[in-house]
């Protein structure tokens, strides 16, 4: 009776959700490998022309005013990701939305990217970020190209329903004997069987297979939908480890920051290249004059936004204020900093993406195979009915 209940729960919490989970898992794959396809696809933007190991970046705030002369006076330029390898460009953001827009066009007022060589202050390109082909497939995983006011909460909701039907489907698929034909149909294909059989197996078996490491993505996906969520979350996970703050240097521990150049932005990135040539990347969120901190996020390992360190400057006299580690933080900010890894697969590097790549796949077939079920079952109970 139980398992019953819970079948009628499945099916139609499937048939509600189906659509956007297909179109949410597949847009995940093809997400997955942004990161190295960006660079086979665009190496003109991403990568410098000729070895400039022998240069010096020019200061920060020249290439910012030359990035913004590629813009119309209405679009500013309000981030920066830098890579501080001499063969890499730096990217200068710009990007505005209406909270209200409708559609993946009218909330995004605009969205582009500046390449510029840090080195002798070429731009490379303009990108229309908006309209990128990587762009759309974030924003369709995001939001369904519907817009944050109603994209993101469909989506979220949906995926809310697809962990429901992780948890409902492995009650459904628990082999009733754990040993003989029982379990061999539980966890394998017969790919010799009749269609509708393969077609069963399909939505069982493979849906089994992904069940960890899709719930995993679902989880994680609710982090990043709802607020609430996530600070239950890191909150549940920080109770089992002792508070971490941020490292708080007072000026006579600290040597202040060298002024080399004008604007302390400047001199902050000049002394964070110097200490952390090796980093992946560098990512600076441009604030107004009046903040009394300047801060740098470095990232330290390739394609990986969890293993950081976060430096807050002092703007008046250039003194390190605070240090956040990631490797310092307690348990629920931990995972809560290591979520876009985990969601995306990054977090063990090329395995595990490849690893998210292939659920990802699995999770967009679970929908079709599902509706295959639905519409046959459909079709053969109204049969007997006419029969």
């Amino acid at each position: 009776m139980i398992k019953k209940a819970i079948l009628w729960l499945h099916k139609w919490l499937g048939i509600l959700s189906g659509v956007v989970v297909f179109l949410v898992s597949l847009s995940a794959a093809v997400y997955t490998f942004q990161d190295e396809l960006k660079l086979l696809f665009y190496p003109d933007k991403y990568f410098l022309r000729k070895d400039a190991c022998m240069l010096q970046p020019k200061p920060l705030t020249e290439l910012i005013a030359k990035a913004q002369a590629q813009l119309p006076v209405s679009e500013t330029i309000s981030r920066v990701d830098l890579h501080p390898a001499k063969d890499r460009s730096w990217v200068f953001r710009a990007s505005a939305t209406n909270a209200e827009g409708f559609g993946h066009w009218n909330y995004h007022i605009y969205n582009k990217r500046v390449f510029v060589n840090p080195y002798t202050a070429e731009v490379l390109a303009v990108e229309d970020t908006k309209n990128e082909f990587f762009q759309l497939c974030l924003q369709l995983h995001m939001n369904l190209l519907l817009g944050k006011t109603y994209g993101h909460a469909l989506v979220g909701f949906s995926t809310a329903i697809f962990a429901l039907l992780l948890l409902s489907g492995i009650v459904l698929w628990w082999p009733k004997k754990w040993r003989g034909k029982p379990l061999k149909r539980a966890v394998s294909l017969d790919w010799k069987a009749k269609w509708k059989r393969l077609n069963y197996d399909l939505h069982n078996v493979l849906g089994f297979y992904s069940f960890v490491v899709a719930l995993v993505m679902a989880v994680t996906g609710l982090v990043f939908s709802f607020p609430a969520f996530k600070k239950v979350y890191t909150d549940f996970f920080n109770a089992f480890t002792t508070e971490v703050v941020l490292t708080d240097l007072s000026p006579n521990k600290t040597p202040a920051v060298p002024y080399r150049y004008t604007d302390p932005l400047d001199n902050a990135l000049s002394h964070l290249l110097k200490m952390y040539p090796a980093a992946d990347m560098m990512s600076i969120r441009l604030r107004g004059m009046d903040e009394p901190l300047v801060d740098v996020q470095i990232r330290l390992t390739k394609n990986r936004s969890g293993v950081f360190k976060w430096y807050y400057f002092r703007r008046d006299n250039l003194q390190v204020d605070k240090i956040q580690d990631s490797e310092k933080l307690n348990g629920g900010n931990k995972l809560a900093s290591l979520n876009f890894d985990l969601h995306t697969g990054n977090i063990g590097g090329m395995p595990t993406k490849v690893l998210a790549f292939v659920i990802s796949i699995f999770c967009a077939s679970l929908p079709i195979t599902g509706y295959i079920l639905w519409w046959k079952k459909g079709r053969k109970s109204t049969k007997k009915k006419n029969g």
